[in-house]
Parts: structure tokens; sequence; C-alpha cells
């Protein structure tokens, strides 16, 4: 039985992926969290460890929904620790992401912007869209909305599907360029760019639309998550499917075989 660790898992996500674990028939080692955290916030039957380095080694694989500035380290740590480490948070600086690279070299490590099923069909579908619709004729443009709490923008998946865009046009979304935040007398749009644009309200969990443009016709790719167990089911997946794999990192797209 695959033994599941949880960084955050006294938060909504934690909990949820606790709950995931279970059903999926894996064993739960426990979590960290903010200090100060009382076990009576934690699922029932949970240890709370007192830093990173004792979850991995009480964990077959860690799951990481928490913070940017947190994924770094806890890379090094699943490194040190030669275990399974699944990242899903989002907001990464390109360092960050770079550190988390350097990581795999030791551990098996699957990161990835978004864990939900559907939403990596519709980047791999993405790609294929941006290699076929070409950007002298079609202008992509991504908007997406989440809920009034979120700090990062444009999304994470939202620019998962930008680099899937820039992916299918032969280059990188650094390359292509990011045309976001838009404001005042800006002039005619740029060929090439990808436009973002990012709305926040509500509890909206999160809808992500890809939109091509050309003057002929407009072309719309829309995801919508109405309840982030889906991400939790995903990330469950993907630790499952990343236990006992070979240093490296992983991406959903490796998990679903697409």
């Amino acid at each position: 039985m695959v033994s599941i660790g949880i960084c955050g898992i006294a938060g909504r996500m934690g909990r949820l992926l606790a709950e995931e674990a279970v059903l999926a028939g894996a064993s739960l080692a426990g979590g960290i969290d903010r200090p100060g955290t009382e076990a009576a916030a934690l699922p029932a039957g949970a240890t709370l460890f007192p830093e990173v380095a004792a979850l991995f080694a009480a964990s077959d694989v860690v799951i990481d929904f928490t913070h940017a500035s947190a994924a770094a380290s806890h890379a090094a740590a699943a490194a040190a620790a030669g275990k399974a480490y699944v990242l899903g948070t989002t907001g990464l600086t390109l360092e960050e992401e770079a550190a988390v690279a350097a990581a795999a070299s030791r551990a098996p490590i699957c990161y990835a912007a978004n864990y939900s099923t559907g939403v990596n069909l519709v980047l791999a579908i993405a790609e294929r869209m941006g290699a076929t619709l070409p950007p002298e004729q079609y202008d992509a443009e991504i908007v997406e909305m989440h809920h009034r709490q979120k700090v990062d923008a444009p999304s994470g998946t939202a620019i998962a599907m930008g680099r899937a865009v820039a992916k299918g046009r032969g280059r990188t979304l650094e390359e292509i360029g990011m045309d976001s935040g838009r404001d005042g007398h800006t002039g005619a749009r740029a060929t090439g760019p990808i436009g973002f644009a990012a709305l926040r309200g509500g509890q909206v969990v999160g809808e992500h639309t890809l939109l091509f443009a050309s003057a002929t016709e407009h072309i719309s790719l829309t995801h919508r998550s109405f309840d982030r167990r889906a991400y939790a089911s995903g990330a469950i997946r993907a630790a499952l499917w990343l236990h006992n794999r070979p240093a490296g990192l992983y991406s959903m797209k490796d998990v679903l075989g697409i």
C-alpha cells in the first residue's frame, strides 16, 4: 500500500487530498502545516510532522499544493530523501522551476499547473490547435477567472495553456511573448504574442477559455471546474503512478499517457 504525505494537510485542499488518498486505497502518512496548527484541524487519524524532512521519511509520496515559496525547499527535501514528490503549486518563478528540475535528477517529481484530467486533455488539444492555426492568421487569447482569494495572475493553468499553444507553434511562451494587463491607449494588437486576461471574484473554482480569433472565424476551447476534488483526485492518481518511478521530472501528460 502506497503511503502518502500531504503538505498543508489542515487546509481545504489538504483535507480533500486526504479523503481522496483513502478512497484510492492508499494509506495516509500524515502531513505538515503552519506552526500552531491544532490536531483538531487535521483529518481523522492524521499525524502532524514537525518539518518536511520527517514527512518525506515517513511517506512513499508527498503531495504539495501549498505556496510557491516552499516549492524549492520541498523539492530539495524530496531529492535528499529520494522520495516521490507531486507538486501542484502555481506561481513559481523561473528560478524556482529550475530548482525543482534540478531536484528531479535525484527523485521522481511530477510538476503540473493543474491536476484535473479534463484540463490536461484541454492542454493537449491546445497544443494541436496552436500547431494548426498559424499566428499570422489567428490571434490567441486566454481568459481565466478564479475566486477572489487567488494571489497569482495569470493562473498557472492559463500560463500552461499559453505554453501549450506556443509549443504547438514551435516556440516557447517566453519567445512568443505574453500580452496581459492591457489598459489605456495600447495601439493595435501585435501579431504573435498570446493575450491573457485574469478575472477575480466570488468563489469561482476555476474557468479557462482559449480563443483563436481570425478575420473569418473564432474558435474557443473552455474548461470549467466546479469542485476542487477534481484536482485532488488527479493528484492522487499522479502520486500512485509516480511511486517507484525512476528519478526525473514528469507531468500529467506522462501520468495520463497523452
